[in-house]
């Protein structure tokens, strides 16, 4: 008799790397080559939008046109990000009158809402419910803004990096709250509903 062993059933979403589960509907997809993945409901649209190939579909993907990416060049592209979200709970500062580490934090945020991953993360907000934000500027060679996300069942943690070619990247996600470093759980942002990210800048 073949034994049915649980870690040869588990599946996870190939997008937002949550278990499935028992029963629950994927759709597959392949990312290029032979090797297909099983993608959530929630995250078939950001499959799409990566330009994987579903199961079934033609050979060639047809890849959506990139988005138009808001670069922070002064004032006016801020505020055109912050009319777009009508429900911020504050005025925005002058651009040009934030620190280093706020335009850092401004600029990742809205490179992230440009993402894919803010569809992900508004699919488990509804889940879940509200979310406590961090964003965390890294010097370095080459600057970062680690962007973490958090339930207190569940963690997701992105590093954004404008100056790389993939400008957003899931680097770990986790379940206990205490498993993240203590630099990563000062909560100064929020979610909103559509799964954007803002980080909370007093008004100067």
């Amino acid at each position: 008799m073949t034994v049915v062993r649980k870690q040869d059933v588990q599946r996870s979403c190939a997008i937002c790397h949550r278990t499935l589960l028992m029963g629950e509907r994927a759709v597959r997809f392949t990312p290029g080559g032979d090797d297909w993945v099983d993608v959530c409901a929630l995250c078939t649209t950001a499959a799409d939008d990566h330009g994987w190939i579903k199961e079934g579909s033609p050979t060639t993907p047809i890849v959506p046109e990139a988005r138009r990416r808001r670069r922070f060049g002064g004032l006016a592209s801020l505020l055109e990000t912050r009319r777009a979200e009508p429900e911020a709970h504050r005025s925005e500062p002058v651009y040009r009158r934030l620190s280093p580490d706020e335009q850092a934090m401004v600029e990742a945020a809205d490179l992230f809402n440009d993402s894919a991953y803010r569809r992900t993360i508004a699919g488990i907000a509804k889940s879940l419910g509200d979310a406590r934000v961090s964003l965390l500027s890294l010097s370095g060679v080459n600057p970062e803004v680690v962007i973490t996300v958090a339930w207190d069942i569940s963690w997701y943690q992105y590093r954004v990096s404008p100056d790389s070619p993939q400008h957003v990247r899931l680097a770990e996600r986790g379940y206990e709250l205490d498993d993240l470093d203590p630099r990563f759980t000062t909560w100064n942002g929020h979610l909103g509903g559509d799964g954007g990210v803002s980080p909370d800048i007093p008004r100067l």
